[in-house]
């Protein structure tokens, strides 16, 4: 399957492949399979009966048993419709759709990150993405540079050309960039802070889901090193608002470490204990009891502050709490001037 042409807007994905030799004569809807990777196979059926996969030059909706042939050119064509709704106790979310822009030149576009939106498209997300947005504002393609979780929120650098991205990514590569991410967690047992987690990130084969992230003994040969710094912000009988500073860029980092450490993150349904809970979400099939241990409807973490090298100048970038936050903590803590706090101790930590 080689690709002859990929458009994405904000509205709409469309995609255009030629078919291989080794692909002749073989089913559309295996043929399919190899590009929608993450659609089961009734909803690969649905999508050619409903003309969003189109064999150019034949008359269609296919049958999802009609035969693809070499050099032939296959078109998929998918609205976004519904495909990217995100529910919560079966009530739609409103979704912030257009991220604020925090610092901008000729090469560097720095934003603050929705949450809900991906870094780029993938999978079935292909909508909701911030190079997706921003090259429909621009009228230009974008380059991202580092990439936040799709739940998390904050702080995100994207390039405008290949060469800003190549150089910005290099940093982030190099160990250049300071990272701070604000989070709330249970406090599932009482610690000490500051908080150094040591433990190595690694994933295990026959684990499942196979996604999930186990740590390990720091001394262990099992996992790659990982450390992150938690700094605490405020706290009550059952909850902490910390910060937390990566030392080390591993996949679900300060998720994993949190938990690992007694406080995972609120509304986190990977690591909260029981991969169950993530398993019933994922099968949309959420019990009443899951839903009031998450309490939100995504993991409570927000990438606050980040510090690099723009032009010569160290510059720090912040992004302000999101709106979801700001209305649980107003909920469940009383906090005075807990913006200057974290301004205050990012600082310090910054430049210390």
């Amino acid at each position: 399957m080689s690709e002859v042409s990929k458009r994405f807007t904000p509205e709409e994905f469309e995609a255009i492949y030629k078919v291989e030799e080794h692909e002749d004569n073989m089913r559309l809807d295996q043929y399919c399979a190899l590009f929608l990777e993450s659609f089961s196979r009734e909803q690969i059926k649905k999508k050619i009966k409903m003309g969003e996969v189109q064999i150019l030059g034949r008359p269609h909706p296919h049958k999802p048993s009609v035969k693809v042939y070499h050099n032939e050119k296959v078109r998929f064509f998918t609205p976004r419709g519904e495909l990217e709704d995100e529910y919560w106790r079966g009530e739609l979310l409103e979704l912030e759709l257009d991220p604020p822009i925090i610092y901008e030149d000729k090469d560097l576009l720095v934003i603050s990150k929705p949450p809900y939106m991906t870094t780029h498209p993938t999978g079935r997300h292909l909508f909701n993405s911030a190079t997706v947005y921003f090259e429909n504002k621009f009228g230009h393609s974008m380059h991202s540079i580092h990439r936040l979780d799709r739940e998390t929120s904050g702080v995100q650098l994207l390039a405008k050309n290949p060469k800003s991205a190549q150089r910005y990514s290099r940093f982030f590569e190099d160990d250049l960039v300071s990272k701070c991410y604000f989070l709330i967690a249970h406090k599932n047992k009482k610690c000490s802070f500051p908080l150094m987690a040591l433990e190595n990130m690694g994933s295990q084969d026959d684990f499942i889901p196979r996604l999930y992230v186990h740590c390990y003994p720091q001394n262990s040969n099992k996992g790659k090193v990982a450390q992150t710094e938690y700094e605490l912000v405020e706290e009550n009988d059952q909850y902490y608002l910390l910060l937390a500073f990566p030392k080390t860029g591993r996949q679900h980092q300060i998720r994993a470490h949190a938990s690992h450490h007694g406080f995972p993150l609120l509304g986190d349904k990977l690591y909260n204990g029981d991969v169950e809970v993530f398993r019933r979400f994922k099968d949309q099939k959420p019990t009443e009891e899951d839903f009031n241990l998450m309490q939100i409807s995504r993991h409570a973490l927000h990438a606050i502050a980040l510090k690099i090298k723009v032009n010569n100048e160290r510059k720090v970038f912040m992004a302000p709490m999101p709106k979801d936050f700001t209305h649980w903590i107003s909920k469940n803590f009383k906090t005075h001037n807990l913006e200057e706090k974290i301004k205050q101790l990012i600082e310090r930590k910054f430049y210390e």
